[in-house]
């Protein structure tokens, strides 16, 4: 807190704090602990039971007859006994004190999950990938669409639809994916949610073959893998995306179109409204060039229209991140949980 507290001085408090990466309400609350003076603490009260009285009732609440007992049990108890040591509260606070209040039956403890942080600052660092079901002909029919996605250029690096979910297609997915984009070892990671085909031993062995990385998601939390999820979302808001299909090659024709569409043909708003094929390939500094020559004309034409200044054409993000660590510099842009960078 102390080089919270000389960055506060020339910066102020909520910059210091956001720079350092501290919560502002750690920082007031120990600024509040430092005033708080041994004047002005709260006295003990003259009816507050003293060391040896504390000690008798703790005595009490661990002899045999009681220690597995709750306090208020142990309250009614004595009570029928002709006995009154304290109040069921004073029982708890001194329970406390010595660290005592707790579940007595064995517990099972949850697995504290890592929050994933990862970057890509150019196509090809970070893949994400995520299956989901589409619509059969018949309730209870589902097809299951694989995607993988580049998170730098939302670029579809690869696909396929098949009638079931296994390790086997999400290792061929890869597979193909890897070889299609001329991966060197050591250079890919490759995030995905908690489940079981991404956890399976054909996909995690061949990731650490290949010299690759995998990450995985937090259990639950959607947007430890924002990307495709927003993709997904795209596609089954696609006009024209049926209720059901009728047939597996149906589904396949569908995705085929759609997914040429979106790598070449949509203007994607995460990356200044080009298309994943242009920032994946780096086709991107002639479209941003084109469009800005298009903008200085309308600037000269009619420059009242334009009340700030000149317009400038948007670039793609230089950083792209899933979950940035908090206090890491300037506030990002988020886009459905994930979070970016720009130029």
């Amino acid at each position: 807190m102390q080089e919270v507290r000389s960055l506060a001085e020339t910066t102020g408090v909520q910059m210091a704090c956001d720079v350092l990466g501290v919560p502002r309400a750690s920082w007031y609350r120990a600024q509040r602990a430092t005033i708080i003076s041994p004047a002005t603490a709260r006295p003990r009260p003259e009816r507050a039971l003293n060391l040896k009285q504390q000690q008798a009732v703790l005595d009490v609440l661990h002899s045999e007859k009681f220690v597995d007992m709750a306090p208020h049990e142990v309250y009614a108890s004595l009570l029928d006994e002709g006995r009154y040591l304290c109040s069921i509260r004073t029982m708890y606070r001194l329970l406390e004190q010595a660290d005592e209040v707790r579940e007595r039956r064995n517990q099972r403890r949850h697995r504290v999950y890592q929050r994933p942080e990862l970057l890509a600052e150019e196509p090809n660092q970070l893949w994400s990938w995520d299956i989901t079901w589409l619509k059969g002909p018949s309730r209870g029919l589902f097809f299951y669409l694989y995607a993988m996605i580049d998170v730098f250029s939302r670029y579809i690096v690869g696909w396929l639809l098949a009638d079931e979910e296994t390790g086997e297609l999400g290792k061929r997915l890869i597979e193909v994916s890897y070889q299609r984009q001329a991966i060197q070892s050591g250079q890919l990671i490759i995030h995905n949610d908690n489940g079981s085909q991404m956890k399976a031993k054909p996909v995690t062995t061949l990731i650490t073959n290949l010299g690759l990385q995998q990450s995985f998601s937090r259990p639950s939390i959607s947007d430890d893998n924002p990307y495709s999820e927003a993709h997904f979302k795209t596609l089954k808001y696609r006009p024209g995306f049926p209720e059901r299909f009728g047939s597996l090659l149906d589904a396949k024709v569908f995705c085929r179109q759609f997914f040429t569409w979106y790598n070449e043909q949509h203007y994607h708003t995460g990356i200044a409204l080009l298309t994943p094929h242009a920032v994946h390939t780096g086709t991107w500094q002639e479209v941003v060039d084109r469009r800005q020559g298009v903008l200085d004309a309308a600037y000269d034409a009619n420059p009242e229209r334009f009340v700030k200044k000149r317009p400038v054409a948007a670039r793609p993000p230089a950083q792209v991140w899933i979950n940035r660590p908090f206090g890491s510099g300037d506030p990002p842009t988020t886009e459905t949980g994930g979070e970016e960078v720009l130029h």
